[in-house]
């Protein structure tokens, strides 16, 4: 089994709609489609049961392969609170923890995102490899993770997303 070890990304975005809407964009599992990972049509499966212990699914097909992301529910507390899992399969068995805090804020809302990453490492690296992974993992998940919250807002606020060609 592979060491691991835990590192935290935080995002907090606006929106100009209650935290309700962005709930709901968060659980119900056609509004998960068109912007959970890329876009409406490469999502073949959004499926989820928004309660505490159910489950949630995506599998998105791009370049002839499906990435798959699957995760439990752990709390919802309507409209403030989701803490979920994460796992991606075909990558390993680690799974992080999403936790999506929503506060009201004026006429909109404000969305602090937290991600628990587990970054799988050698046994051989030193704490300096470490830190270089955990740093690259940290990077590349908020990078993914900016434009699904830009496909977000879009969709909270106008009801549509407009796709890149």
């Amino acid at each position: 089994m592979q060491n691991t070890s835990k590192t935290t990304l935080t995002m907090t975005r606006t929106f100009e709609v209650p935290a309700e809407s962005v709930m709901n964009a968060w659980l119900d599992a056609q509004m998960m489609k068109k912007w959970l990972f890329t876009m409406e049509h490469t999502n073949k499966v959004a499926t989820n049961d928004p309660v505490e212990g159910g489950t949630w699914e995506i599998v998105d097909h791009r370049g002839g392969v499906d990435y798959r992301a699957i995760g439990m529910y752990l709390t919802i507390d309507r409209p403030n609170l989701i803490r979920q899992t994460f796992r991606m399969p075909q990558f390993g068995e680690a799974e992080d923890i999403i936790t999506v805090q929503l506060k009201n804020e004026g006429n909109g809302s404000k969305m602090t995102f937290t991600q628990e990453i587990t970054v799988p490492h050698e046994e051989n690296w030193s704490q300096v490899d470490i830190e270089k992974a955990e740093k690259e993992f940290v990077a590349s998940t908020e990078q993914g993770w900016h434009y699904m919250f830009l496909g977000l807002k879009q969709l909270v606020e106008t009801g549509k997303i407009n796709y890149p060609e």
